[in-house]
């Protein structure tokens, strides 16, 4: 049998299922609205912690341990350091006037001689032979001087009675003459021939330290050309070294008041000795941007040496009643240059400007003196964060401790004299 299906039929099969699936619904969207709530007010909740300040975070974070120092007020020497070369102020390569023999070393190697001192002797029989020869030649023409002296005075007395002519006075007169000239040419033959004979002694041409000796007794010279020994002056002696361009107005201003002081440090011994600036050279140096100096040092005790190396400091003026600190103090940062502070027991950031700085010490500005400043532990401090001195924290937990050791003993003493009574009671 066939069955017919109406729309009103439809409608009644289809409304049981229509209404089950709209209380599921229901029952799901009350399940997930109270998680919904507690996830949003969590969020909301996370969002506020999220936006807290960095400063109430490192305000409630515990302190952090650091020493402090407190910026100083002093004058500051602005020194120029550079690596200089010691070089004497003299040295003589000491060489031959005249070809000859060596007859004669009167010195040694290394030793000091002053100036004027015989060093050595060569052979001089030819000079001194041709001085006698000059001194004879010498000896002849006086003779013949005092022969036409004596012509000339007859010939006077023979004119004024009337017995010679003029003419023979007037020859007689040019023959004295020629002859004082010969005389006078004797005369320098003779200091040419002295001075010939001087060359074989050769002395020291200044004060010094001889170096090695080249000849011997019996080593052939030549004259200009053969060095015997080198004289070196050590005391005084100079460093010569080089300034940059950009500090050459400051050597010159020190030069003009008299030379600045400069100190010469050996990297070996590590002796520091001070002298003056002495020169600066008219000309920097296109290839380097640098100025030549030279700086004088006593040297009496020989401990700068010819061509050995130093570290030359000169100051070129000072910085009265700067602000320094310590150089490792001093944190470079993305905002700047800038060290941290301590006020109320936090951290404060201090911008500062680092206009010199010297060894372990920099002078700054932006602080004001005797401000606490952070040295050591630095790396772990932040803008607003608590700050304990181990130093002034050390010292405090130290009197403290010797205060409380002071009571205690007093407590002792106490309790010793309470009982002392105790015990005299108790006795016979």
């Amino acid at each position: 049998m066939a069955m017919t299906l109406t729309t009103s039929s439809l409608l009644r099969l289809a409304r049981p299922a229509t209404f089950a699936a709209v209380v599921l619904l229901a029952a799901c969207s009350k399940e997930e609205g109270p998680a919904a709530a507690g996830a949003s007010a969590s969020g909301g909740a996370a969002s506020a912690t999220g936006g807290a300040p960095g400063a109430a975070a490192a305000a409630s974070a515990p302190p952090v341990g650091v020493s402090t120092v407190r910026a100083q007020v002093r004058d500051m020497p602005v020194l120029l350091t550079a690596t200089g070369a010691v070089a004497a102020l003299q040295s003589v390569d000491v060489k031959a006037q005249t070809t000859s023999v060596v007859t004669k070393v009167h010195i040694k190697e290394g030793q000091f001689v002053k100036a004027g001192e015989l060093l050595f002797t060569l052979d001089g029989r030819t000079d001194e032979a041709n001085l006698n020869k000059a001194r004879a030649q010498l000896a002849k023409d006086e003779a013949g001087l005092a022969d036409a002296q004596r012509q000339l005075a007859r010939s006077r007395e023979l004119f004024a009675q009337n017995f010679v002519s003029q003419g023979a006075v007037d020859a007689n007169q040019s023959q004295v003459e020629s002859q004082s000239a010969v005389i006078a040419a004797d005369k320098a033959a003779i200091e040419a021939a002295r001075v010939q004979v001087s060359y074989a002694r050769i002395v020291a041409p200044g004060a010094g330290r001889a170096g090695a000796i080249n000849v011997y007794p019996g080593s052939a010279v030549q004259a200009n050309q053969t060095a015997l020994v080198s004289i070196t002056q050590l005391d005084p002696i100079g460093v010569a070294f080089s300034l940059p361009q950009r500090h050459l107005a400051d050597a010159l201003a020190a030069l003009k008041e008299g030379g600045a002081q400069v100190t010469a440090t050996l990297p070996e011994a590590g002796a520091t000795l001070k002298g003056r600036l002495q020169f600066v050279d008219n000309a920097i140096d296109a290839a380097s941007g640098t100025v030549k100096a030279k700086a004088t040092f006593d040297n009496k005790d020989g401990k700068l040496w010819p061509g050995a190396f130093v570290t030359v400091a000169m100051t070129v003026r000072v910085l009265k009643d700067a602000i320094v600190v310590p150089q490792a103090a001093i944190i470079q940062s993305q905002r700047g240059t800038l060290v941290y502070g301590v006020v109320d027991g936090k951290a404060v950031s201090r911008p500062v400007q680092l206009l010199y700085s010297q060894g372990d010490d920099a002078v700054v500005s932006g602080l004001k003196p005797g401000e606490r400043i952070v040295l050591d532990g630095r790396q772990n401090v932040r803008p607003g964060v608590n700050v304990v001195d181990r130093g002034r924290a050390a010292s405090g937990a130290a009197s403290g401790a010797s205060g409380a050791g002071r009571g205690a003993s007093g407590a002792g003493g106490a309790g010793r004299a309470g009982s002392e009574p105790g015990r005299g009671a108790s006795a016979p």
